[in-house]
C-alpha cells in the first residue's frame, strides 16, 4: 500500500506537563521517550495518583514554559500569578501512578505544589521523571516513555478528523479541532482516513517510528482545550458509531515507539517502510 499524494507533517506540538497545554514548535527532537521534555513533568494528588482533564479540565488553561535544556519551568493560568520551578532532578522520590501502572517521580518542591493545590482546592504536587527513568511501554513494538498514558509518541491525520467531522456534523453537533486528540504530531496528505493506523515502520525527518497500537480515547476528547470547559458528547459520540475497537472503546489517532531517535520537521514527508496487511480489529 502507499498513500498519494505524499504525506508531509502539518504540526508538531510537545507536552511538557501531563495533561496541560501543548506548545506548538517547527522542529522536533524525538528521543527514545518521545519529543524532549514530553510529559516529563505531572501533578499527582494526595496519593500519587496522576491529574487529569477527566476530573480536572481546567488543566488545559494551565501553559507551561520550559526552557530548551529543561531546568526552569514557569506555569501560568488565569486567576494567579504565574510560578517559576527551578527544575530539581534530584529532589525526594516519590511513588506515583498512571493508570494504576506504578511509576516514580522526582518532587519538584512546596512552592508549586501550593500553586497548584490552590488552582485544584485539593492536594497537589508536581513530579518530573527521573533522569535514569526505565519505563517499558507495551503494544506491537515496545518501548519507552516519559508520563505519557503509554507511549512514546501519537499520530493523527487531517484526513481522518476529515471524516470524524462528517459524523460530527451530520449528528447536529459542531466540528472539532485535532487539539481535542493531543496528538504529537498531525499528518496531512493521505487520501484515506486512518492511514495512519496501518502504518508499521516510518521514516520521517532523521527519526524512525515503529507501530505500537491504537489510540482508545477517553472524556478528554470532550474538553475544548482554548477554554478548559467541557463540550460533550462529541466527538465520543460520533466515534462510537464507526470506530469501536474490540475492547469496546473507541479510537482516534495511533500510537507508536521511537526505534530510531532524530529529528521531525513541520513539512518532513513521511517514508514509510512497512505496512500492515490489514487493520487492526
Amino acid at each position: 500500500m502507499s498513500p498519494t499524494p505524499t504525506a508531509r507533517v502539518s504540526s508538531l506540538v510537545v507536552y511538557p506537563v501531563k495533561g496541560c497545554a501543548g506548545l506548538p514548535l517547527s522542529t522536533a527532537e524525538f528521543t527514545p521517550a518521545g519529543i524532549t521534555h514530553d510529559r516529563s513533568f505531572m501533578v499527582v494528588d494526595d496519593s500519587g495518583d496522576f491529574r487529569s482533564q477527566r476530573r480536572d479540565p481546567r488543566m488545559a488553561r494551565i501553559v507551561p514554559d520550559l526552557t530548551r535544556d529543561g531546568s526552569r519551568l514557569v506555569l501560568s493560568t488565569e486567576g494567579l500569578s504565574p510560578v517559576k520551578v527551578d527544575v530539581d532532578p534530584e529532589g525526594p522520590r516519590v511513588d506515583v501512578t498512571v493508570h494504576n501502572n506504578p511509576l516514580v517521580g522526582v518532587d519538584q518542591g512546596d512552592e508549586v505544589a501550593g500553586w497548584l493545590s490552590e488552582l485544584f482546592g485539593r492536594t497537589s504536587r508536581l513530579v518530573r521523571v527521573p533522569d535514569d527513568n526505565r519505563r517499558v511501554t507495551n503494544g506491537v513494538t515496545p518501548g519507552t516513555a516519559g508520563f505519557a498514558d503509554g507511549h512514546a509518541a501519537v499520530i493523527g491525520s487531517t484526513r481522518s478528523l476529515e471524516q470524524l467531522n462528517e459524523h460530527i456534523v451530520a449528528n447536529g453537533a459542531q466540528a472539532v479541532p485535532m487539539a481535542r486528540f493531543r496528538p504529537n504530531v498531525v499528518v496531512t496528505g493521505w487520501a484515506e482516513p486512518h492511514t495512519e493506523d496501518l502504518i508499521r515502520r516510518v521514516r520521517v525527518g532523521t527519526t524512525e517510528l515503529s507501530y505500537a497500537k491504537m489510540c482508545t480515547r477517553c472524556a478528554v476528547t470532550t474538553v475544548d482545550q482554548e477554554t478548559g470547559d467541557r463540550r460533550g458528547p462529541e466527538p465520543l459520540r460520533a466515534l462510537a458509531a464507526y470506530r469501536r475497537v474490540a475492547d469496546g472503546g473507541v479510537a482516534f489517532c495511533t500510537k507508536f515507539a521511537v526505534t530510531g531517535p532524530g529529528v521531525v520537521s513541520v513539512g518532513d514527508a513521511l517514508d514509510v517502510t512497512e505496512w500492515a496487511e490489514a487493520p487492526e480489529a
